[in-house]
């Protein structure tokens, strides 16, 4: 078995552990309000947010396309036939994604795992060929996608929960509680149904880059068995949980009502649905929380917990420059064996 065909394998071992970690990782974002509402029993959520994500990476491949080609030309990543550079590159923003994902998940900060693999995908291959081999139109529309869509995702949830408190102030506060924690379970399965529209396609991508750089295929088109093979990766993952995260998400940001979760879930879902039918990957975990914030922030703003918000941001701050760093390192440490 040859070198290149052997770096393949491992690259879609470890985008498949990719999207399993980003199953318990970021899912948990997903229906974190419905179980800090007690609107699911957590083992309940955590098995609808499993077949929803299911289905919804199965039925979009957009945002894999932009992926395997807007951030780095895998045509150009090998010089010649038997050249494994291109392959290393992903091997190593793997890994440098995966490091991070976990160490995150442990200490419970739901950071993004989108600018982890952008940044990491970025990283490696800068450290192969310069920063001139970076794709600068798609890789600039994908970071606008990036910081735009939070600070959307806060506006509209803001606007949803304004309108909520207008419609619904002379209803009872008991029924209608009761009512939005139904309303809970429709709007958590269109959450997780998102969720896996846009994050389940990034590790399709990584895959057809990989395929693309070993020669494998020609053109950015996503195979079934990747589609189906990462969306059953992400359905096992989420099916695990990522109950720390859930608890800072669902709790530490705020007090959260029936009504503020499902105001928080209809508007995160509304952008991470509009980006994946315009092919940009998001972060999902940006938009979840910033959703809950500009729901908060209707609601009162000081019942936001601005210090975990600013830990949160921190976060989202400093996740691609240290991504892209690592996997420029594991880039350099893999390009000594291969």
């Amino acid at each position: 078995m040859d070198t290149i065909l052997i770096l393949t394998i491992l690259v879609v071992i470890f985008a498949l552990a990719f999207d399993f970690i980003n199953g318990f990782h970021d899912t948990a974002n997903a229906i974190a309000t419905s179980v800090s509402t007690r609107a699911l029993p957590p083992r309940v959520a955590v098995l609808l947010a499993a077949v929803m994500n299911f289905l919804g990476a199965i039925t979009f491949v957009g945002v894999a396309k932009a992926i395997a080609k807007d951030i780095v030309d895998p045509f150009s990543l090998n010089v010649t036939p038997d050249d494994t550079t291109g392959t290393v590159v992903i091997l190593a923003a793997l890994l440098s994604a995966i490091t991070w994902n976990l160490l995150t998940w442990y200490f419970g900060i739901p950071s993004s795992s989108s600018h982890t693999l952008i940044g990491s995908i970025a990283g490696a291959a800068i450290a192969a060929a310069g920063f001139g081999i970076l794709n600068y139109g798609g890789f600039s529309s994908i970071i606008i996608g990036l910081i735009a869509s939070p600070f959307l995702a806060l506006a509209i949830g803001f606007i949803f929960m304004s309108a909520f408190k207008v419609i619904f102030k002379n209803f009872n506060l008991y029924r209608t509680n009761k009512g939005f924690r139904t309303v809970q379970i429709f709007t958590a399965a269109i959450q997780s149904f998102t969720h896996g529209t846009n994050d389940a396609q990034k590790a399709m991508g990584i895959i057809t880059m990989a395929l693309i750089a070993a020669g494998l295929q020609s053109t950015d088109e996503v195979q079934e068995w990747v589609r189906i093979a990462c969306a059953i990766a992400m359905g096992l993952g989420t099916s695990v949980g990522g109950y720390k995260i859930i608890k800072t998400v669902g709790g530490k940001i705020m007090k959260i009502r029936p009504v503020n979760g499902a105001a928080a879930d209809l508007a995160s879902a509304s952008v991470i649905f509009g980006a994946t039918l315009i092919h940009l990957p998001v972060s999902t975990t940006h938009v979840i929380s910033s959703a809950i914030m500009g729901v908060g922030s209707a609601q009162r703003v000081k019942g936001v917990k601005w210090g975990v918000a600013r830990k949160i941001v921190l976060t989202w701050i400093i996740t691609m420059p240290i991504s892209a760093v690592m996997a420029g390192i594991f880039f350099l440490i893999l390009n000594l064996f291969f």
